[in-house]
């Protein structure tokens, strides 16, 4: 046959309580570790799965075999062992898959990027070709019955093409490998696929299956069937195909230690739990039975990607629909979240670079360390970057009594800025061609702004290279400082296109690709206040003030005249106002014990993603693809989510 390849110590609530005045100290957190996988190491399938029988396999041999474009996908259950599944034989290949045109339903708007903009979203440059799955290589191996490969977490681009260059990037998980009766000789490979693009945060979760039996391979099928909220693509879709693929010779050095470190990399991840667990539990401690019920609404299913739950280090997850059954890897899908983005990289890059070489590094100015930019900039400092403050943008009114916080947001040049600048220099360029000063100055007022976040970036990368050397890189240190240490092992994030190939300055205002256990990590690592493993990670004092009211931004109240006399905010500010400091906003509602108004700091991107920390270390996720959407109007707040968490506390909304 040819050769083809057809997933604490709790923080105290008194500290909330007293965040709204003062920031004290606060140990770590003593949460259980542990292992939410099976003996191999990666999911179980979901609560909601139905593990079916080999005789009844949406991938049956013949189909595999045949290499022809199905009609539509297939249930999920098809990328996952069946009941009577047995062990499969072990294999390490490097297996090279094929550009090829995927099926879409619907089929999607401006298939080709030829720079115009797209109904209510917007545009994509260059002649990139949306329809195209873009060939990549894997080097694959497994590890008992999981199916790891080197690339796993990483974005791979097309590599072998003589015309058309794809759209998207894919970003591989872990799988499982089996056998079942009826497929004689062959074995069943499947993992986890997600399709993105490298200049957005648009992820696509998807599933990929191959048949292997010694040096024989069959088409590689695979198809996308959830994903998180579209920008460049302003429809929901699912895609599906046949790529041809062949093995070729590699070399992967020590396999034993590559599956050492699988090994080790699965076994970091925090438990996984069905939510059904979770409502037991809670039945068990003499709960009500509907204590979270509406947790993630009231927005509808449909637009619900997935939500959890991390309560006493363990994710509570309710499982992932799709139109075509439950995900069968939940561990696996990586999501595009958007804004929350910011909510990731201010804290850890500026707790880490405070945690290294000193709280100063907040007081550092942008101007000092980005060329090309307006000299206003030499006065604007690096939080007040993450405080979305920096009195620059121009593009806006100058109304600031009330304050609307989206004002000049998304101009007539924010497209050109997003879409049009790849490189870092482009993207400084087109900051200082359409920014200008506003009249109050940095740090005073907040105006939503995904370019101070990306100028945050820039400036503490060029900080670290002043301290480091040339090669110094922010996302780098993270990922070895701060990510590594705490479990994450693979951060993949977008960054900007530089024309000589050389690593990109990673985007810090949208650009993260996540899972589950990532979120539940970092955001448990700020309810410890940066510390992990009894190492401070990030600067103490530093981590606890994302859980205080000091320093926050009002994201309504007019304080310019109070700052420029040197006042502090009214207190208590205006019913229900928020504020907004290092990528978090912060909601107030009200402690039923002693009334006091109490911040909860949520992380919020377009789609209606949330992530947001409660007391006693619990934090709930939500992540969603709302968009264009008349009948969630009014219904994709965080309220009801709060209210479930709230009544498991003892707290009332108000």
């Amino acid at each position: 046959m040819k050769n083809r390849a057809a997933d604490a110590r709790d923080f105290a609530t008194l500290r909330w309580l007293l965040a709204i005045a003062v920031v004290g100290a606060c140990g770590p957190a003593d949460g259980p570790g542990g292992r939410a996988v099976t003996d191999a190491g990666v999911d179980e399938p979901s609560s909601s799965t139905v593990q079916i029988s080999s005789d009844s396999t949406p991938l049956p041999l013949d189909m595999m075999l045949s290499g022809s474009d199905l009609a539509a996908p297939v249930d999920n259950a098809g990328f996952y062992p069946p009941s009577d599944a047995a062990p499969a034989p072990a294999f390490a290949v490097r297996l090279a898959i094929e550009q090829t045109r995927m099926l879409f339903e619907p089929e999607i708007p401006q298939p080709v990027c030829d720079g115009s903009a797209v109904e209510l979203g917007g545009s994509c440059r260059g002649g990139y070709d949306k329809r195209l799955l873009p060939a990549f290589t894997l080097d694959l191996f497994t590890a008992g019955e999981v199916l790891a490969a080197t690339q796993i977490g990483e974005m791979l681009g097309d590599e072998r093409t003589g015309g058309s260059r794809s759209y998207w990037h894919v970003i591989p998980q872990y799988g499982r490998v089996w056998r079942q009766p009826g497929d004689g000789d062959w074995s069943r490979a499947a993992f986890a696929l997600m399709l993105v693009h490298d200049m957005e945060n648009h992820a696509h979760q998807g599933l990929a299956s191959f048949l292997y039996d010694g040096d024989e391979v069959t088409d590689l099928r695979f198809q996308f069937v959830q994903q998180t909220a579209p920008f460049n693509i302003p429809v929901h879709f699912v895609a599906w195909g046949a790529a041809e693929a062949s093995l070729e010779a590699g070399a992967f050095g020590d396999l034993e230690d590559r599956r050492a470190r699988v090994d080790s990399a699965l076994a970091a991840r925090l438990p996984l739990r069905p939510w059904g667990e979770l409502v037991t539990a809670l039945a068990d401690e003499g709960l009500p039975e509907a204590t979270l019920e509406g947790f993630g609404g009231p927005l509808p299913d449909d637009y619900v990607v997935a939500k959890a739950l991390v309560r006493n280090g363990v994710v509570y997850h309710q499982g992932s629909q799709t139109p075509y059954g439950p995900y069968p890897y939940p561990q696996e899908m990586r999501f595009g979240p958007r804004s929350v983005t910011k909510s990731i990289t201010a804290p850890l890059a500026l707790g880490r670079l405070a945690q290294v070489y000193g709280p100063y590094v907040l007081d550092l100015k942008i101007g000092d360390y980005v060329d090309g930019l307006d000299p206003e900039y030499d006065d604007v400092r690096f939080i007040d970057a993450a405080n979305m403050a920096t009195g620059m943008g121009g593009h806006g009114s100058s109304v600031t009594s009330p304050n609307s916080t989206g004002d000049g947001y998304v101009d007539d040049t924010y497209d050109d800025w997003y879409n049009g600048a790849f490189s870092n220099a482009e993207k400084i360029a087109s900051i200082t061609e359409n920014g200008s000063p506003y009249p109050w100055g940095a740090g005073i007022v907040m105006r939503y702004r995904d370019r101070d976040f990306h100028l945050l970036g820039a400036a503490t990368d060029g900080f670290l290279r002043s301290v480091r050397g040339p090669d110094a890189d922010i996302w780098e240190m993270l990922e070895e400082e701060v990510l590594a240490p705490i479990g994450i092992h693979h951060a993949p994030i977008v960054r900007t296109r530089e024309a000589d190939g050389e690593l990109g300055l990673p985007w810090f205002h949208a650009g993260i690709y996540v899972t589950l256990d990532d979120v539940a990590k970092i955001f448990t690592l700020y309810q410890n206040l940066g510390q992990h493993d009894g190492e401070q990670l990030l600067h103490q004092g530093l981590a606890a003030q994302i859980f205080s009211t000091e320093g926050a931004i009002t994201k309504e109240t007019d304080l310019s005249v109070a700052a420029a006399f040197g006042r502090r905010a009214p207190a208590p500010l205006a019913a229900g106002e928020g504020l907004y400091k290092m990528g978090f906003h912060l909601t107030p509602h009200v402690d039923l014990d002693g009334g006091a108004v109490v911040y909860l700091p949520g992380a919020f991107g377009a789609g209606s993603n949330q992530v947001i920390m409660y007391p006693q270390g619990l934090i709930s996720i939500r992540m969603a693809k709302v968009w264009d959407c008349s009948e969630c109007q009014g219904l994709s707040g965080p309220e009801d989510t709060i209210a479930a968490v709230n009544r498991l506390l003892g707290t009332l909304v108000r």
